[in-house]
């Protein structure tokens, strides 16, 4: 358990340092990669969004064991971008750099299911992984 909470810490600590910025570089990031943001809406959807999910890592922070089926969720936000990222660089429409940052969320993936795998047998022994007494009387 200690384990999930740590990595989950750190991946929200990680995004809420690299995200926010992102709402004051629209234009930047039109002039540094053209052509320029078409369509903010999606641009800051994206941003939105993706702050929202790091709100939820710390969230699955404080309490791994509870909070244990939103791992896979996260699991699968991290591989959104880690798998479209190199298609989309294969493809000639992304710069390299959209590579590097696929890469580090398939990293933060693989944490991510490392940790859901880890927390299986706390889960099973009760809410934070303490064993729970079975009744007799019954």
């Amino acid at each position: 358990m200690r384990f999930a909470k740590w990595v989950f810490l750190a991946s929200g600590i990680y995004g809420l340092l690299l995200i926010p910025p992102h709402y004051f570089l629209e234009a930047r990031i039109g002039r540094d990669y053209p052509p320029p943001i078409t369509h903010p809406e999606y641009f800051y959807g994206f941003v939105g969004v993706t702050l929202a999910w790091q709100v939820l890592f710390f969230v699955i922070a404080s309490n791994p064991v509870r909070l244990r089926p939103a791992m896979l969720s996260a699991v699968l936000e991290k591989a959104a971008f880690a798998v479209a990222a190199p298609a989309l660089y294969l493809a000639g429409r992304v710069h390299v750099a959209n590579v590097v940052f696929g890469v580090i969320d398939a990293v933060w993936g693989v944490l991510f299911l490392v940790s859901w795998l880890k927390t299986r047998d706390a889960e099973r022994g009760g809410w934070a992984g303490e064993q729970v007494p079975r009744r007799t009387d019954c």
